[in-house]
């Protein structure tokens, strides 16, 4: 019998939520972000449940390679652009997008040969400092992409920082909008600005493409939760209790004695642990349900099991389910109590975690 920690993952929920974010942006077509294996749903279970987007944006070269050899015909964009020589060749020859964001890529596409006709991102540093040219820069790296006979069109794309804060005083939304203006004014070429939180919040902001990422997996990106978006858990972790203990006032639970029952308790053992990517530093009290019954993580995660709170579970026992994200309880709910973000939990999903779909 296998273990018994599955994740399921619902394609009707990723088609959805896909749905939520056409409604936002009427009048843009869509990116839908396939990055990090579909951000831990799996590549092939992303492009059927996006099957509707206009195209895929992802990191991975060969991630875009393998898109094409599972069947997708629509366009494919490279978010980070290509690496290495060998990357451009991969984009002529699977007809890949690519993002240009420094001047060596720039260098490599004005040492192409090809005559391949690609199409190009230019990226606009507006504000964040991760990727992209400065503002002054832009009009000179167009000009150079523009001169190259196999670069077909040019479009641009910058990424907000805060679109979830959009007056955060370190960089306002509206200062990003200002510099990507004053970097593109005058040039012809599609735009795309907004990421999850942009198509959520801004729809002003939406412009040729959308680029929704962590909301086609059912993850809020705002303070907002998921299901006030209409968003649908496009996963499901389950697992079950594999042992219970009944432990007195006084007794501790886990490495390093972090938990110290002040009374007696039943404690259900469960098959999922840090190894299976949910997180070591969970503290007690981060929700779990079990048979229904909404209840605590006790004590440390450790690396294949963690312990949960049976005192409010009526009956539980040794095969009784578990769900420690879901439907019934929101990832972005685990996420904040350990401290991180939704994103984290489901790119982080181990393989050894059997994953099914339905």
């Amino acid at each position: 019998m296998p273990r018994p920690l599955v994740a399921t993952i619902d394609i009707a929920a990723l088609r959805h939520n896909l749905h939520i974010a056409k409604q936002h942006a009427p009048g843009a077509k869509v990116w839908a972000v396939l990055k990090a294996n579909a951000y831990g749903h799996g590549l092939e279970r992303g492009m059927r449940g996006f099957a509707d987007a206009d195209g895929l944006a992802l990191i991975e070269p060969e991630a875009a390679a393998a898109l094409r050899e599972l069947g997708w015909r629509k366009r494919l964009l490279l978010l980070e652009g290509i690496f290495d020589t060998q990357d451009l060749e991969t984009a002529v020859r699977h007809g890949v997008d690519l993002v240009v964001h420094n001047e060596e890529q720039l260098l490599m596409l004005e040492g192409s040969s090809s005559s391949t006709p690609l199409d190009v991102y230019l990226k606009v540093n507006s504000g964040m400092n991760r990727l992209g040219f400065v503002p002054s820069a832009c009009r000179a790296m167009y000009a150079r992409l523009q001169a190259l006979p196999h670069v077909r069109s040019i479009a641009f794309m910058t990424h907000f920082a805060n679109a979830d804060h959009p007056d955060h005083s370190g960089l306002p939304l509206s200062e990003q909008l200002r510099r990507f203006e004053l970097a593109t004014a005058g040039l012809p070429g599609e735009r795309t600005l907004s990421n999850s939180a942009g198509d959520l919040l801004h729809p002003d902001c939406a412009a040729d493409w959308v680029r929704p990422g962590v909301m086609l997996y059912g993850s809020s990106p705002a303070d907002a939760s998921a299901s006030a978006f209409d968003l649908r858990a496009a996963m499901q972790l389950e697992s079950e209790i594999i042992g219970v203990q009944h432990i007195a006032a006084g007794e501790s639970v886990g490495y390093g004695s972090q938990f110290i029952a002040e009374q007696a308790m039943t404690i259900g053992v469960v098959a999922c642990g840090y190894a299976d990517g949910y997180p070591r530093h969970a503290p007690t009290g981060t929700p779990v349900i079990v048979d229904g019954t909404r209840t605590r993580v006790l004590g440390r995660v450790s690396m294949d099991m963690m312990s949960v709170d049976l005192n409010p579970v009526e009956n539980a026992r040794v095969g009784s389910k578990v769900e420690l994200w879901g439907s019934n309880l929101s990832i972005d709910e685990v996420a904040h109590a350990a401290g991180t973000l939704g994103y984290e939990l489901m790119c982080a999903v181990a393989p050894r975690v059997k994953m099914i779909e339905r």
